[in-house]
């Protein structure tokens, strides 16, 4: 696959390294993921999806192996670099949505486009396009608590998007939701991710929702396996 949006080659991870009660959470992690391609991380509870989520991302650093985000090797490369690559590369989404309590839906996805110098009237423009595309346009005014749980985790996708990224983690995205909710939640999801060519790593128990993304892959025992 030539020039893939992320390349994991090698990737260990252990905690309490090097003492008796090491934990060995990765051990070995090669992973490929193209352009537009969605790709279903499954694994259970506490198998370190988690973990790799976070490596892949740049919130963390492995023992060993290399993170390569759109060509560029990434592992070794001093804090700022890494932070810009994050803010502008790669968007998160948590199976809890965090959107700050005390703005508004749409400035809760303006507040990262104005950190990255994009002027107000056009974070403002990009905020109310996504929302839209979620439908949630009508609760732009609204702060979190005002929006249900469904609600919430859409203008989370949408806050994720904001500096258009090239790649998108998601960690149970719909976790916390129930059936019904997660079902639309995950369409509205993979409506913006196809709409937008978004390459996605998405961590989930669901089996029903990765069987429709592109690929199926299985933590187990600290490698990939495929499913």
């Amino acid at each position: 696959m030539s020039n893939p949006v992320l390349r994991l080659s090698g990737i260990t991870k252990g905690y309490n390294t090097g003492k008796p009660n090491e934990v060995k959470v990765l051990g070995g992690i090669d992973l490929t993921i193209g352009r537009g391609e969605v790709v279903a991380l499954v694994a259970p509870s506490g198998a370190g999806k988690s973990t790799l989520l976070h490596i892949a991302g740049l919130l963390d650093t492995p023992d060993a192996g290399t993170v390569e985000i759109d060509g560029t090797d990434l592992t070794g490369q001093r804090d700022a670099i890494r932070t810009s690559v994050r803010r502008n590369d790669v968007g998160f989404i948590y199976q809890f949505h965090h959107l700050l309590p005390e703005f508004s839906a749409a400035e809760n996805i303006i507040l990262p486009q104005l950190a990255n110098g994009v002027a107000r009237g056009a974070a403002q423009e990009r905020a109310m396009a996504l929302l839209t595309q979620v439908g949630v346009a009508a609760r732009a005014a609204h702060r979190p608590a005002e929006l249900s749980g469904g609600e919430q985790q859409r203008v989370a996708f949408c806050r994720a998007l904001a500096n258009g990224p090239k790649l998108l983690l998601a960690d149970e995205p719909t976790g916390n939701l129930d059936p019904a909710t997660s079902e639309t939640v995950f369409a509205a999801l993979m409506a913006l991710v196809r709409s937008t060519g978004l390459s996605a790593l998405i961590a989930t128990h669901n089996l029903e929702l990765a069987a429709r993304m592109d690929r199926q892959i299985r933590l187990d025992k600290g490698v990939l396996v495929p499913v």
